[in-house]
């Protein structure tokens, strides 16, 4: 059966080491507590970010589903039928919501890492949270094009009309999910080169 919809690109699931806090200074400590505040967000986000994923599935397969029995080849590859039901809407419609507030709880990480770049501690760290921040902000970037991704599909569930504006979103997406993975691996560089910073978590 051919595919009528493209599964946005793979989670970025970010999580960040923490420091030893056992006879830290105080901007050691709290730089731990930014980050521990840091790693609660993510947390929370990670999981809700799961949920839309798993829920946007479930509505793909079933409008693939439907198409592929009833359904007329469209010139671009794919299969429609006369309209999704109320129900894969409704499912499309949580997907987004739940993407959502996963993207709310990501920005909650923003401000504890920001505050760790003003602390007296060493490079490293500083080094360390600025490449999460980036990663954070470009995730939070790509979530958007995927929130409006699924807008998209509450409209037009079978892309009748924007399959190129869908591909389009889901490239931005990529792309941004991409850049989130290359500052996580980047920021992963700085732990591995000092554990005695930044142990494995």
């Amino acid at each position: 059966m051919l595919r009528i919809l493209v599964r946005p690109a793979n989670i970025v699931v970010i999580t960040l080491a923490l420091l030893l806090a056992a006879g830290c200074s105080g901007s050691r400590e709290q730089a731990d507590s930014s980050i521990a505040e840091a790693n609660e967000a993510i947390a929370e986000h990670n999981q809700l970010f799961e949920e839309a994923r798993a829920t946007y599935d479930e509505a793909r397969e079933a409008i693939e589903a439907s198409g592929g029995t009833s359904g007329e080849s469209t010139s671009a590859g794919g299969t429609t039928s006369g309209a999704a039901s109320a129900q894969e809407v409704e499912q499309i419609g949580r997907a987004r919501e739940t993407m959502q507030e996963a993207r709310e709880r990501l920005q909650g990480a923003r401000g504890p890492l920001a505050e760790v770049q003003n602390l007296d501690v060493e490079q490293e760290i500083v080094d360390y949270t600025a490449l999460l921040l980036e990663a954070v902000e470009a995730q939070i970037a790509a979530e958007e094009q995927e929130i409006s991704y699924y807008e998209l599909l509450e409209q037009d569930p079978i892309l009748s009309d924007n399959r190129e504006e869908a591909l389009s979103l889901l490239t931005d997406a990529g792309e941004g999910y991409a850049e989130a993975q290359g500052a996580y691996d980047r920021a992963q560089e700085v732990a591995d080169a000092n554990p005695e910073l930044l142990p494995e978590s």
